[in-house]
């Protein structure tokens, strides 16, 4: 049985996600990807970018009522989409909270869809958590929401660059409240869904992770900070006993460097400052944001709603081409021990 389309929900309809999720669609019809927004918004996009396409209502009870929307069938690239309508019109690069309902909408819909598998899988744009709180609504980003959305207490904020993978044990926090988050109850859960995703989503039959400390110099022996002693090595060394390959906790300084992550699948950084710069200097544009711990897949880019870049059609398309790849890869029918490191 075929699988589902991905779903894009292109995020801030100002910024420059109507332009990558247009490009992809129409670049990648093999990955079948169909975008949730509003029809007007694609077509004013393709337009812009001097691409001749029909938008198309996808019908995904039955593909072969889709429908064209605003012209009559004609023999042009379709751009299949799923309806949802803007509340005020869009001036690129110009953010209006009056929109800020439509972005989440979007998501809402997505995720109706791939939770009861009319989907195949969720790649996102970018929104701009700002002029969403400044619409008076509680917004900390695309990982809280859609954890909330479905049901789960708890999910992992990982990205990806070629082989290497990083993980956060605490993602949008103030750094004066990190260290009250890193409980051992919180950071075993924490573990626990990235292992079971290494296994069951990316295929790995052992999955190797390098654990990062909280402190300089993870510690040194507690005269720089007691996590390490208290909390961190304590749970590595029980969870060890349970059959987890857990390496560490090592200081995030001298982690990164090519004989440290020989052999590692991902690593885990305790806060989003400490691993995601590393991640983003080594694969900036290539590399994708995962929700771990999510009962269906969601990707996303690794970059903001780059405003000011929104209407000139100079996007760069890797990073979300990046994410729709990966997200069809993880879609895709897998055998037991069928991943590889990296």
């Amino acid at each position: 049985m075929p699988i589902g389309p991905v779903l894009i929900t292109p995020g801030e309809p100002a910024g420059i996600g109507p332009e990558l999720a247009v490009r992809a669609a129409l670049e990648r019809p093999e990955d079948r990807l169909v975008l949730v927004a509003d029809p007007g918004l694609l077509a004013a996009t393709a337009r812009s970018l001097g691409l001749d396409c029909a938008v198309v209502e996808h019908d995904d009870t039955d593909p072969a009522r889709n429908r064209q929307i605003g012209e009559a069938t004609d023999k042009r690239p379709a751009l299949y989409c799923i309806p949802v309508p803007l509340a005020e019109p869009v001036t690129p690069g110009r953010l209006d909270p009056g929109n800020a309902h439509y972005v989440l909408e979007t998501l809402s819909v997505a995720v109706d869809r791939v939770a009861d598998g009319r989907a195949a899988a969720l790649v996102t744009g970018p929104v701009h958590k700002g002029v969403i709180n400044d619409a008076g609504i509680a917004f900390t980003g695309h990982t809280e929401f859609l954890a909330e959305r479905a049901g789960v207490d708890r999910v992992v904020m990982m990205l990806a660059a070629g082989s290497l993978r990083v993980a956060l044990a605490t993602t949008h926090l103030p750094l004066r409240d990190v260290p009250d988050a890193l409980t051992s109850d919180a950071l075993e859960r924490t573990i626990s869904i990235l292992h079971a995703d290494l296994v069951g989503r990316f295929g790995l039959a052992r999955p190797r992770i390098l654990v990062l400390g909280l402190n300089p110099h993870a510690g040194e022996s507690g005269h720089m900070g007691r996590e390490e002693i208290e909390i961190i090595e304590p749970l590595i060394e029980r969870l060890r006993g349970d059959g987890l390959d857990l390496v560490g906790p090592l200081p995030a300084d001298t982690a990164f460097v090519p004989e440290r992550l020989d052999g590692v699948d991902a690593v885990l950084a305790m806060y989003h400052d400490q691993g995601l710069p590393v991640l983003k200097y080594a694969g900036f544009g290539r590399a994708v944001n995962i929700t771990l711990g999510l009962p269906w897949i969601r990707t996303s880019v690794d970059h903001g709603t780059a405003l000011d870049r929104a209407g000139t059609g100079t996007a760069d398309t890797g990073s979300f081409l990046a994410a729709v790849s990966l997200a069809r890869t993880l879609a895709r029918p897998r055998d037991k021990g069928e991943g590889t490191r990296g």
